[in-house]
């Protein structure tokens, strides 16, 4: 049943996401025109590793607190990443019935808000103190005899918990961490979804190369290098992240006003053979930190 949920959950977060990304919408079709198939790699989430006190009791914000969905789900953690440059750690996880239920990878990262400078955080923490979560292993229990109610409650999960932020507050924390002001406005939202190359199963786009130039000649805006090396078994790209409108509060009134900011972008990943021990080769199936790294960059304003 867990892995039957996660593919209806993703399959619904995709539809809301694809319907938001016209780029996704133009990869699917591109691929599926030439007879292809269309599967995703891995989600990607983003989220704040902080302590507030909620409605219900104290939580942490971060991994922590989508972990307990995805294990809920089956998902195991499979490797971790730390980026102390820019305050960022992550992890991805697998399913074990991967396979068979043809689910994606997930990889979450959180920012480290302890780590920024204190009036950043003190932003972070007055924007987010409205929270409210919504409690998975509660949801689980309430619907867990109608899969389709259980499914769409889930996925309510991945939205904003907290009221919108002030635009100064967005404005300034953007200036320390473009991802920090991306969760304020974002929240649990999916930051991306991720083509895998070595599903399409066409020949006319065999590889990250051919189907980068494709979505490139279709006036897709494609990141201008293909991260990784074959050697260590994963390249990956990206479309440039669409813009936007958000709600934001008047710093004067209070009152809810709308400003563009960058939403999400679309993946492409190619994976290899990799020779794990001796004589042992495995399709490699982890991420690279380097390559995740450029990445997270791709949601900055552009004149942020």
């Amino acid at each position: 049943m867990k892995p039957e949920i996660a593919h209806h959950l993703w399959d619904l977060l995709w539809k809301d996401y694809s319907s938001r990304v016209p780029y996704a919408r133009i990869y699917a079709q591109t691929i599926e025109k030439a007879g292809g198939t269309v599967a995703n790699d891995h989600i990607a989430f983003r989220s704040l590793r902080m302590s507030v006190d909620s409605p219900q009791r104290r939580v942490n914000l971060g991994i922590d607190y989508l972990e307990q969905i995805v294990q809920l789900l089956g998902y195991e953690a499979a490797g971790e990443y730390s980026f102390p440059e820019t305050h960022l750690y992550a992890r991805h996880y697998l399913h074990p019935q991967q396979e068979e239920f043809d689910l994606p990878k997930l990889f979450i990262s959180e920012l480290i808000v302890d780590e920024l400078p204190d009036d950043i955080l003190q932003l972070i923490h007055q924007t987010v103190t409205s929270v409210n979560l919504l409690i998975p292993s509660a949801i689980f229990n309430t619907f867990n005899t109608n899969t389709a109610r259980l499914v769409k409650e889930l996925s309510r999960i991945f939205s904003t918990p907290w009221q919108p932020p002030k635009r100064s507050v967005v404005e300034h924390v953007n200036e320390v961490t473009q991802y920090g002001a991306w969760v304020l406005l974002h929240g649990y939202a999916v930051n991306h979804f991720t083509g895998y190359v070595n599903r399409q199963n066409t020949s006319a786009y065999p590889d990250i190369e051919t189907t980068a130039r494709a979505l490139a000649n279709l006036g897709v805006p494609m990141k201008e290098q293909i991260e990784g090396d074959v050697t260590y078994g994963l390249r990956q790209t990206a479309t440039q992240a669409v813009t936007e409108i958000v709600s934001v509060l008047d710093d004067s009134t209070d009152a809810e006003i709308q400003i563009p900011w960058t939403y999400a972008y679309y993946e492409l990943a190619q994976r290899y053979v990799v020779e794990v021990e001796p004589g042992k080769l495995e399709l490699f199936d982890g991420f690279l930190g380097k390559n995740a790294q450029q990445l997270f960059e791709m949601t900055r304003l552009v004149n942020g």
